[in-house]
């Protein structure tokens, strides 16, 4: 089984990381597949970037940043895991990623707070909850004082 694990750089997506690695680890046999989506330039980057390739290095650097971390994360656990860069809006990349990579399950963080039914009712979590042929992993960030998830790598 393949894990879609979507990761964009932020604690959060560090500690559904945590998650997935402690699932493999605790025996589950499963390959884990990292995800970065990189939204789309709007029009003022388009008539900004000074050609359209730099557009698209300028994402493929930004994802690339944003999956550093998590690497580090898989080398200190013993792990390898695919990388995936794609842009587009999250929850539909995220959907078609599903399927292109044959994924089983996804595992990811889930933004919460606050208004938390609003937060959730438009976020990525939500679409992927609702829409996802697989199942859906939410993780929420620990307490600060847990010292088992520091977000340092």
């Amino acid at each position: 089984m393949k894990i879609l694990v979507p990761i964009d750089g932020t604690a959060l997506s560090l500690a559904a990381l945590r998650h997935a690695i402690g699932l493999v680890q605790g025996g589950l046999r499963a390959e884990l597949v990292l995800a970065n989506v990189q939204e789309p330039a709007s029009l003022y980057e388009w008539l900004r970037a000074p050609d359209p390739d730099t557009l698209g290095h300028i994402a493929e650097a930004a994802g690339e940043h944003a999956l550093q971390t998590a690497e580090g994360l898989l080398r200190q656990a013993g792990l390898d895991a695919t990388e995936v860069l794609v842009t587009g809006e999250p929850s539909h990349a995220l959907l078609d990623l599903i399927e292109t990579e044959d994924c089983g399950a996804v595992v990811m963080g889930m933004r919460g707070g606050g208004g938390f039914l609003a937060a959730f009712s438009d976020s990525v979590s939500h679409v992927l909850v609702e829409r996802s042929p697989v199942p859906v992993t939410l993780v929420k960030l620990p307490d600060e004082d847990d010292a088992r998830f520091s977000t340092d790598a």
